[in-house]
């Protein structure tokens, strides 16, 4: 079962969700940080990683001799990581998407793939919770791929938590297909709702079951339970907002190591999200 935890800003509390249920999980579960630009459930997990590559991207690489600078591949691409010059094509990998289309219409067969590295992929275990990173590398700008090798990383037995990117772009587009559930994680503010309106509509477009998370609560009721409660959207959890969960947070500590009394409430969490799954996508 593949559980993406996301949210529609950035700050929600992601990251410290994703950590508190791989540590509250009763079955074998993994977490695969797909936070590809800015990683950081290692800070928590604190794995052991012996495992390291590189990600890499097919880009194109133009022979020269070859090249007469019809433009065809120029035309072709959508990105302009190509362009045709006077006498022969220009390559911009940073903006190539590794479709391969430019080497499959050039009539002279000038152009070739070859590897060009944008990312690292790590993986380890911390205790009995199996760990996978991905890291983009400064300066890069594709993180699709990179997230998709993380991705592949999955355990085919047990639970798959997915500590997704946030926003609706691209990068969480990547993270949550394919997954059987999303859990949406906010804050009670206007911009914690306004973000997540984002989150729920991608999501409904998907076709995903989905619930919500509501951290840093000061009081049950709040815009964020109206909203779902009009949406017909679960609230699955709200976590209060305590002084000794940001304490702990700053320290590098779990949601669990805070507050231990809410490893029952996350469990539950799982279980609720598990048997949607196993209904078929019924809630």
């Amino acid at each position: 079962m593949r559980i993406a935890i996301g949210s529609g800003k950035g700050g929600t509390g992601k990251t410290t969700l994703t950590v508190a249920l791989a540590q509250a999980a009763i079955e074998s579960v993994q977490v695969l940080d797909c936070d590809v630009e800015e990683p950081n459930a290692h800070l928590f997990l604190r794995p052991e990683l012996k495992e390291s590559q590189s990600v890499t991207l097919l880009t194109p690489e133009v022979n020269a001799a070859a090249c007469t600078g019809c433009g065809e591949c120029s035309r072709m691409c959508q990105f302009n990581a190509i362009v045709a010059l006077s006498s022969q094509a220009m390559v911009f990998p940073e903006l190539c998407h590794g479709c391969g289309g430019c080497t499959m219409v050039c009539p002279h067969e000038a152009i070739k793939e070859v590897s060009y590295p944008i990312g690292t992929l790590e993986k380890g275990k911390a205790g009995d919770i199996e760990f996978a990173q991905g890291t983009l590398t400064v300066g890069r700008a594709m993180s699709p791929p990179v997230i998709r090798a993380v991705k592949n990383q999955a355990i085919q037995d047990g639970l798959v938590l997915l500590d997704c990117p946030p926003g609706t772009a691209c990068p969480f587009m990547a993270a949550v297909k394919g997954v059987d559930a999303v859990i949406l994680v906010t804050e009670p503010t206007a911009f914690g709702l306004h973000d997540l309106g984002l989150a729920v509509d991608t999501i409904v477009e998907l076709g995903l079951p989905m619930g919500v998370v509501v951290n840093r609560v000061h009081e049950e009721e709040n815009n964020i339970t109206a909203f779902c409660h009009e949406r017909d959207i679960p609230v699955l959890l709200q976590i209060p907002e305590q002084r000794s969960i940001a304490e702990a947070y700053s320290q590098g500590k779990s949601l669990i190591d805070a507050d231990p009394s809410l490893r029952k409430s996350l469990q539950g969490v799982l279980e609720t999200v598990t048997s949607w799954i196993t209904k078929g996508g019924q809630r």
